[in-house]
């Protein structure tokens, strides 16, 4: 793995036996991986249109524990909400004028009633109005908020999470810094707050990190795509190259190495960015791998803008078909 070499060989944090396994297997595992959908990819290709073209199915949305509650394994991302596509500044634009506080309302509605039960909510612009608007006219989603804000007691003061993760990109600079003990400290005034309390991040090394620290945390969330390497790290991976937007290159071998660790980790875990920022080419074979890779305890995170096609429908059920946990 080509993820954070300079900080993990300079002693500041040691390789341990399961990050070793890790590092060792990950590499396997892409191959294995890739094999395994390759082989089935015309077809999930032509048929990635079918939920649209079919009736409204009739499914249950699966849920896994999470602390002391449930969640749907489908929870809404924020991103969209914000204007945040992590694609470009026209969508970036689009997503603004089309999310009218309306229309955030009404997606959020047409998810509780495809069993979607959590937001993964930021406190960031108009977050926090459009959410009490929503509970106003009787919404009744919960939130899983990321702790993106200094102090974690004003986002749980504020709008009252039924848990936590910290931002992945707060963690990952602590981890370029060179220290991860002040997301630790973060984790620590959540859980004095009562919170369920997660650890994001977009490198799968970090979070074998603190798996390896054993640090007081209920879940993880992890990005399926490492879109935190350094551009030294893609000049290395990319024999010297930098394409354009480099903080927004998605490679295609990087979701088994995240769901690796979900693997190796008991604790739940919620994969985002499963669909690379809306980059795959079906939307079918990224939730298929996405379940098929992790654990049955883990779920995912999607942003949905329906903007075009109905997202929301398709999104609920994909994850009916892929999935369903067995009793």
């Amino acid at each position: 793995m080509q993820m954070g070499d300079t900080e993990i060989r300079d002693g500041r944090f040691p390789v341990t036996n399961t990050r070793r396994s890790f590092l060792g297997s990950a590499a396997a595992l892409v191959g294995e991986m890739a094999a395994s959908t390759s082989s089935s990819a015309q077809q999930r290709q032509a048929s990635q249109d079918l939920v649209a073209s079919s009736p409204d199915p009739t499914f249950k949305m699966p849920r896994v524990k999470l602390g002391k509650i449930e969640v749907s394994r489908l929870i809404l991302g924020v991103n969209p909400f914000l204007g945040g596509p992590h694609f470009n500044s026209i969508y970036a634009a689009m997503m603004r004028e089309w999310y009218t506080a309306a229309r955030v309302v009404q997606v959020l509605r047409q998810c509780e009633r495809y069993g979607i039960t959590a937001l993964n909510y930021a406190p960031i612009g108009r977050a926090q109005a459009d959410w009490e608007r929503y509970l106003a006219e009787g919404g009744k989603m919960q939130l899983v908020a990321q702790g993106t804000v200094d102090d974690p007691a004003e986002l749980i003061n504020a709008v009252k999470p039924v848990a936590v993760w910290v931002q992945g990109e707060r963690t990952d600079n602590a981890y370029r810094a060179g220290s991860l003990e002040p997301i630790r400290d973060y984790c620590k005034k959540m859980r004095d707050m009562g919170a369920i309390v997660g650890v994001g991040s977009h490198i799968p090394e970090v979070l074998a990190i603190i798996e390896d620290a054993g640090w007081d945390v209920d879940f993880y969330a992890g990005c399926a795509y490492n879109r935190r390497r350094t551009p030294e790290e893609f000049r290395r991976l990319l024999g010297g190259e930098l394409p354009e937007m480099p903080s927004e290159i998605y490679l295609q071998d990087d979701p088994p190495r995240m769901y690796k660790f979900f693997r190796q980790t008991a604790k739940p875990c919620c994969a985002f960015k499963i669909m690379a920022a809306g980059r795959v080419r079906c939307p079918e074979a990224a939730f298929e791998l996405a379940f098929q890779s992790i654990k049955p305890t883990d779920f995912v995170c999607v942003g949905m803008c329906p903007r075009i096609k109905d997202e929301v429908r398709e999104n609920a059920h994909l994850t009916s078909r892929y999935g369903a946990v067995s009793s």
